[in-house]
């Protein structure tokens, strides 16, 4: 099949590469052009593992294209995949304005040939009919202006009612394991009041559904769900809103267990064998962060007080995460006393590992707190490099190449990002570097024993 994303952030370059993978004919679309020309050398702007190799398969197979031009992708693609980005505003409603312009785009470039278009940006509920509206927007613009008809157009076709019908499919994807959740999703969601639309999107989809790329081919066929366009929205923001919740609950938790001598590791396994539960995202640490819980929450309680509810869980769950990170400040003051003057190590710096991405990382929290305290901060991550960062708040960071220099003259490491290198370092020796053998495991993702006999005061979180 011939299809279209346009955005290429991490939803819609992964889901480009990975429908070329499985042989549709893809061309993506973006308004950058330095991100274009980057890409049609082979290069992923985004760190994601196995997604340049994929990309540069694809484009040798001729299956996969970039192009600033939006008419030339709306031109090509029977499905039109709106992919880019809904920042969320200060008041916590999602910033929809790209979305916008590009429902008016593909307006303003359509010819009398049916297409799907697609909402796979997490969208406010009810953006489905609102691109349509606007779609047809863009379809009102481009016959009141013929200078805009597109390369593949001509004035009498362009001039026809345009077919085309509007489809929410929300995305599941983790950072880190992006190929893998596209490949082999728990579920695929299509919300759509018609058939014909759902119809092309399981034909899209039929290898994935098929299993054809498990690892295991005797594993059942991916649950299909077709639902209404405003159901379909909702499932992707309370899906990520039930994630978020469970973390926090399980930090909860970990709070109580320090209180009363329980060791919440032990707690998360127990509760995890009930079946009804779960052991998945009950691993007390420092907290959710990343683009999609707190941008999706901080919607989803907007859109409550739009409609007269007080989302009174939601707002606890982000409560008790904000919490979360100021008690790693504690345990160091409890271990450190006064930071002023200290020296404290950062293990990993990404909201979690296996990938490059730095928004709303507690990382970033933790090191505005140590700054405002006195204290100098340095930190070591395996892709955040001195060479590779430009964010704006590791500007008074101390950015080193090797974990054995963030140990020398450090006062204490706070292991911030669950890299799996970090099981692997020789802590004797790191110990022996630092002027006190400090470590807050913000994941209790190391040893306690371990650590402890290699001359760390280990810290964890919960037990």
């Amino acid at each position: 099949m011939r299809v279209c994303t346009i955005g290429t952030g991490y939803v819609g370059l992964v889901t480009g590469a990975c429908l070329a993978h499985i042989g549709h004919d893809v061309i993506c679309v973006d308004n950058n052009p330095a991100k274009v020309e980057l890409m049609k050398s082979g290069h992923s702007p985004i760190y994601e593992p196995g997604l340049s190799e994929i990309m540069k398969a694809a484009m040798s197979s001729g299956r996969l294209q970039f192009t600033t031009d939006l008419a030339v992708g709306v031109e090509h693609g029977e499905i039109l995949f709106i992919a880019v980005g809904t920042p969320p505003l200060p008041n916590g409603s999602s910033d929809t304005q790209y979305v916008e312009a590009v429902a008016k785009g593909i307006g303003q470039h359509l010819n009398s040939d049916y297409k799907v278009i697609v909402n796979k940006s997490t969208v406010p509920i009810g953006s489905g009919d609102w691109v349509k509206m606007l779609v047809l927007d863009g379809v009102a613009e481009r016959n009141k202006q013929p200078s805009l008809v597109g390369a593949g157009d001509n004035p009498q076709t362009s001039r026809l009612a345009p077919q085309f019908d509007v489809v929410s499919n929300p995305e599941f994807l983790r950072e880190g394991s992006a190929i893998y959740d596209t490949l082999n999703p728990d579920r695929i969601v299509l919300g759509s009041n018609n058939q014909q639309a759902i119809d092309l999107m399981l034909k899209l989809y039929a290898p994935i559904i098929d299993r054809q790329y498990a690892e295991d081919a005797t594993v059942a066929p991916v649950a299909v769900l077709s639902t209404d366009l405003g159901s379909a929205e909702m499932i992707k923001y309370a899906a990520n809103a039930f994630l978020a919740t469970k973390i926090s609950f399980i930090n909860e938790i970990a709070n109580i267990c320090e209180r009363v001598g329980a060791d919440v590791t032990q707690v998360s396994k127990g509760i995890g064998l009930d079946s009804r539960i779960g052991n998945k995202f009950l691993n007390a640490g420092i907290g959710w962060g990343g683009s999609c819980f707190p941008k999706d929450l901080a919607a989803l309680i907007h859109t409550g007080a739009d409609y007269g509810y007080d989302a009174q869980l939601l707002k606890a769950a982000v409560s008790v995460n904000q919490q979360q990170r100021a008690l790693v400040i504690q345990k160091l003051q409890t271990s450190l006393k006064i930071l002023k003057g200290k020296t404290i190590g950062l293990f990993g710096l990404t909201f979690k590992p296996d990938t490059d991405d730095l928004r709303d990382a507690p990382a970033l929290d933790i090191i505005q707190i140590l700054i405002e305290l006195g204290a100098k901060v340095k930190a070591y991550d395996p892709i955040v490099s001195p060479q590779s960062s430009t964010h704006q708040c590791l500007a008074n960071v101390d950015l080193v190449d090797s974990p054995t220099l963030l140990a020398a003259n450090s006062d204490a490491i706070i292991l911030m990002t669950e890299w799996s290198e970090f099981q692997q370092i020789d802590y004797q020796q790191l110990a022996k570097l630092m002027r006190s053998p400090i470590m807050i495991d913000c994941r209790n993702f190391l040893s306690p024993a371990k650590l402890t006999a290699a001359g760390f005061q280990h810290i964890g979180i919960g037990c």
